[in-house]
């Protein structure tokens, strides 16, 4: 029998655009057993930016981060409670760290865990093949919304296919 790898936990975070004044509106991650977590972030005061390109693609409008957003403290807090201590996987990681620090300053706590990029749990044949693959996973999930806690599945389930790949 082969062995099997675990899925690791993912994380995806939406943003209001990209660039230095850009700032996480909403995150979601996927743990190794397969419950979800995802939250709108209600922007700070200075969090001003807004790219109505980075809206075309997460379509979540403004209003409604404010209007349904979470305080930024009770998100950082939430996140650790339930990531403390994992090492955690971004396919975006460049963006995902510097947004994921951004929740963190300004909600003056530190991570709880270690945010790493996907692409080190790949070799390079599984790298090669990660776009098809998840397209052949996209299409066979059928239509879902291009939300955080969406997307992280769907990177789970690429790297899961990948990896117990016979």
């Amino acid at each position: 029998m082969p062995d099997v790898f675990s899925a690791p936990t993912v994380l995806d975070v939406e943003a209001s655009g990209f660039g230095r004044n850009s700032y996480p509106i909403e995150i979601g991650f996927v743990l190794p057993n397969g419950h979800a977590f995802c939250t709108l972030i209600r922007p700070e005061a200075h969090w001003t930016h807004w790219d109505a390109q980075a809206e075309a693609t997460h379509h979540i409008p403004r209003a409604l981060i404010l209007q349904r957003g979470v305080a930024v403290p009770e998100v950082a807090r939430a996140i650790n409670a339930q990531l403390a201590g994992q090492t955690v996987y971004s396919d975006g990681w460049v963006n995902d760290y510097s947004w994921i620090a951004a929740l963190f300053d300004a909600a003056d706590m530190s991570p709880a865990f270690k945010l790493e990029n996907l692409r080190a749990l790949l070799d390079d044949e599984q790298a090669d093949q990660w776009h098809a693959i998840k397209a052949q996973v996209s299409s066979e999930r059928g239509t879902q919304r291009h939300r955080a806690s969406a997307d992280a599945r769907l990177l789970q389930l690429t790297l899961l296919r990948l990896r117990n790949a016979v």
